[in-house]
């Protein structure tokens, strides 16, 4: 991959700008028969625990008009049968891709305790950083609840960063009056940088049976709907703290789409909702952004940030109504 793309978000390097989110991609393996792991620029796990986890009943997905509603609940293998079964196949893979973990727990211990597992494995998962999952708004215990209070937010960063010097990245919750206090506690609490955002509340109706589609009732909506979402939380964190580094998330499934995230000040972006679409969508993203940037005679870091320098748009707006 040629210069122009390569990006960096904190301390982690990449080769490109373009990661696969949590979730959305397995353990690493889950695409290999469509294209190479080493073409991004980096992928987050899915979610793991301590211990194996069965999650939510079903049915688990809804297809909205402009996304998806899920309420997998976390399900994932745990963290012992990540190192022994998954890593190492992934790590076979990836080539540069950096792996990021994505950790959760039920209470600010259990971040701290799986991080210590982190830790304790990091040689032999080879893991690049930890993405800490504050902020899943489908588990009724920890999850949503600790990424929305302040005081659980701060304890549960505190404790992971007490067990382990790999970089931390936190991803926020959608779920509160305003992202940016939660992003300024991340860094106070030592995180290189944030995540954002995840899911939003949703809720469909079956009208025929008269109740919730989802078996949870409600679930995370994600997908295209909540792109202006996004990357309205990405202008406003980078504004307030433009030195923290971001990874921006939330509805990208063009180019055009990862480039308003990139001009609204993410470092870099992950792609989710998208995969279950369009299995090509990530490689799609990064050879459409490479496009724009050749054509351009530009780069990514060039571009990084771009919405906030003032006198780089080319006319200004036309408003219609």
């Amino acid at each position: 991959m040629v210069d122009r793309l390569a990006t960096k978000c904190g301390p982690l390097e990449l080769a490109n700008p373009v990661l696969a989110a949590s979730g959305t991609f397995g353990y690493g393996d889950s695409f290999e028969r469509f294209w190479p792991l080493e073409t991004l620029g980096g992928f987050v796990t899915k979610t793991l625990f301590l211990a194996p986890r069965d999650g939510n009943p079903a049915p688990r997905i809804a297809e909205t008009s402009a996304g998806m509603l899920n309420s997998i609940g976390l399900a994932n293998v745990g963290w012992e049968a990540f190192v022994r079964e998954k890593a190492p196949r992934v790590n076979a893979l990836r080539g540069s891709a950096r792996m990021l973990v994505n950790i959760a727990g039920n209470s600010p211990e259990e971040f701290g305790e799986i991080a210590a597992r982190v830790e304790a494995d990091r040689e032999a998962v080879g893991c690049d950083a930890i993405e800490v999952n504050v902020s899943c708004p489908n588990v009724k215990e920890g999850g949503t609840n600790i990424g929305c209070h302040p005081g659980q937010f701060r304890d549960a960063v505190a404790r992971v960063r007490a067990a382990t010097t790999l970089p931390m990245f936190v991803k926020l919750s959608p779920n509160v009056a305003d992202v940016v206090p939660f992003a300024r506690a991340a860094a106070e609490e030592g995180a290189e940088g944030v995540s954002l955002i995840n899911t939003l509340y949703g809720m469909q109706i079956d009208t025929e049976l008269r109740r919730p589609v989802l078996g949870t009732g409600s679930g995370g909506l994600s997908g295209p709907a909540i792109l202006p979402v996004g990357v309205h939380w990405v202008y406003k964190v980078r504004a307030a703290l433009p030195e923290l580094p971001i990874f921006g998330i939330g509805g990208i499934s063009t180019w055009q789409a990862a480039l308003q995230y990139l001009m609204a000040g993410a470092d870099a972006v992950q792609v989710g909702t998208a995969s279950f679409v369009d299995p090509n969508a990530c490689r799609e993203v990064l050879a459409g952004l490479d496009r724009w940037c050749a054509m351009r005679n530009t780069s990514i870091g060039e571009i990084v940030g771009a919405a906030h320098r003032v006198g780089e748009r080319a006319e200004e707006p036309v408003w219609t109504g």
